[in-house]
């Protein structure tokens, strides 16, 4: 088990980690503010401008797939140094640039700082937890502040916009809290984790492709993603495609989804004290389903309403599911597991828009893309209603959370599974 650090060091590695979060959240959630801008300053198509989706993603991707054991290998603070520092560094070079090729090298490289500090976070989570229940609390809490640097970064794009300053500034701003970050990281005292035995390098990573709840849990969560990626992502250019639709909502729309989910998730951590996970999900999928067909049905200025509303039911999916799926796996490999699970959150996240942007463009209109992602939202309601029903990872949950965790007390014990 992993040595505990002293109760300021736990508290800095706490906020480190939410502020974390926040901070590339700030980059990578207000890429359906930036779209716009930069379909009109490069003139592309929704096709090639999802690329600045498409790059970030699939840097991600591809750190989480090949590069995620580095949790597990050099320890979780230096991934996590070596991720900032990577990221910090890229987020500077946008001041510099001015083509387009040149911006989606920089996301690239971005993505992949990502993906190797946030797989050493999700990793650091199961040291600083005493149960599945409290690391499913704090993955909710976690992805809170997420959920808040999601609204700060489309925010701080508007702001600039609207001053006449360019998009690429808030990457600047990113990597000026990334330094912060590093300073902090540099300091603190991390618990020292399990050494992981077995093949070296990313080929368990790829072993893991093939254990069943590795798969079942990466379906759902990137079905999910495919559903939320369709908010964020195409949300303001189909609000913007309607003749009557209020101009209020078309340029705070985003916000709204992202300050409910935000909410939704602060909220979830309560909620996940008293509700069993797989009720939770299953039914807040309905609601998430219910507000696409309704939007589908009501035109433009329903789905005004009903997709920005939609966050709040989102809030709980991802955290929660992310839990569960590296919890079915001990604390040393939970590095390599965030990887691979955080591969096929990237792959939804670049499929799912790529696909909205293409039936688009083909069929003449953003609502199309709205179409496929409501048939989605309809399969993820009926995979997490099964997983109530059926609930196949419980047994496998409770072993591991008497083999792996110390349970602080009677409450933590008691919490619903």
């Amino acid at each position: 088990m992993p040595a505990a650090p002293n109760r300021q060091s736990l508290t800095i590695i706490k906020w480190l980690t939410f502020l974390m979060f926040l901070m590339f959240a700030m980059t990578t959630d207000s890429v359906g503010v930036i779209i716009p801008a930069v379909i009109k300053e490069f003139h592309l198509s929704m096709t090639r401008a999802g690329a600045f989706q498409y790059a970030t993603m699939g840097g991600i991707g591809f750190a989480g797939i090949c590069l995620g054991y580095l949790a597990d290998r050099l320890g979780r603070k230096k991934t996590i140094v070596l991720g900032l520092a990577i990221f910090a560094l890229s987020s500077f070079l946008f001041a510099a640039g001015s083509s387009f090729p040149f911006f989606l090298a920089l996301l690239l490289i971005s993505g992949i700082a990502i993906g190797i500090f946030k797989t050493g976070a999700l990793a650091l989570i199961g040291d600083i937890t005493h149960s599945i229940a409290q690391h499913t609390a704090t993955m909710n809490a976690v992805e809170g502040f997420f959920a808040v640097g999601s609204i700060i970064g489309p925010a701080l794009v508007a702001h600039f916009l609207g001053i006449g300053l360019s998009w690429k500034w808030l990457y600047v701003v990113a990597g000026i809290v990334c330094v912060a970050l590093i300073v902090m990281a540099s300091c603190v005292e991390y618990p020292v984790s399990t050494v992981t035995s077995g093949p070296p390098d990313f080929r368990r990573a790829l072993g893991m492709l093939t254990h069943p709840y590795v798969l079942a849990f990466s379906a759902v969560i990137s079905l999910y993603v495919a559903v939320e990626s369709a908010v964020y992502v195409w949300m303001p250019t189909l609000l913007g495609s309607g003749r009557n639709t209020d101009t209020f909502l078309i340029a705070y729309g985003i916000s709204i989804f992202f300050l409910l989910r935000a909410a939704g998730r602060f909220f979830g951590f309560w909620m996940l004290r008293r509700f069993n996970w797989a009720a939770v999900t299953a039914a807040f999928s309905l609601v998430i389903f219910a507000c696409f067909v309704l939007s589908m049905l009501g035109g433009i200025r329903t789905a005004a309403f009903l997709l920005p509303l939609s966050g709040l039911f989102m809030s709980v999916l991802y955290p929660t599911l992310n839990s569960k799926g590296i919890s079915c796996f001990p604390k040393a490999e939970h590095g390599a597991v965030a990887g691979v699970i955080l591969f096929f959150t990237c792959a939804a996240a670049v499929v799912g828009p790529l696909a909205m942007g293409a039936i688009s463009d083909s069929l003449g209109a953003p609502k199309y893309g709205f179409v496929l992602a409501t048939g989605v939202a309809g399969l993820l309601f009926v995979l997490l209603l099964l997983n109530w029903i059926v609930n196949p990872a419980r047994q496998l949950l409770r072993k591991l959370d008497a083999s792996e965790y110390h349970v602080g007390d009677a409450s933590q014990a008691r919490l619903p599974d």
